[in-house]
């Protein structure tokens, strides 16, 4: 019951686009889903917010999420992340076409099927930058 209150709050809040408010909102139903060892929710609402995040450009925040392992939607997550990074649109819209893709909400669904969203070639110079740094052996953060 309660799954379904999280389900329906993140397709209103999608629906007012307030993304702000919609992936935490995930974030908190991919917790719950923990704590009830509903691990294909679980799964589901991670891939969600991660969806949201890449929608809204926001890269890091969606990057930052892993705490769902060894599951279809965290090799889609996965790819669709690296696609991003990679800056390869074609691959991106073939992964918004997936069977795990398809198998979240409606409103996630169409959220999905409309990435990319932004410049995504501009992403992809920011990580090959970050990429270039070299590693500094005393920095212990």
């Amino acid at each position: 019951m309660a799954f379904d209150l999280y389900r329906s709050a993140t397709a209103v809040y999608i629906k007012l686009e307030k993304y702000s408010d919609a992936a935490p909102l995930q974030l908190k139903f991919g917790l719950a889903a923990s704590k009830c060892n509903a691990t294909n929710s679980q799964c589901k609402a991670y891939l969600n917010a991660i969806i949201i995040y890449l929608y809204t450009n926001d890269y890091k925040q969606a990057e930052m999420i892993d705490a769902f392992c060894k599951s279809d939607q965290n090799r889609c997550a996965s790819n669709l992340l690296a696609a991003y990074s990679d800056g390869d649109i074609e691959e991106i819209k073939r992964i918004a076409q997936s069977s795990s893709i398809s198998n979240l909400d409606h409103s996630m669904i169409r959220l999905a099927r409309k990435l990319p969203t932004g410049d995504v070639s501009a992403l992809k110079g920011n990580t090959a930058r970050q990429e270039d740094q070299p590693l500094d052996e005393n920095d212990l953060t």
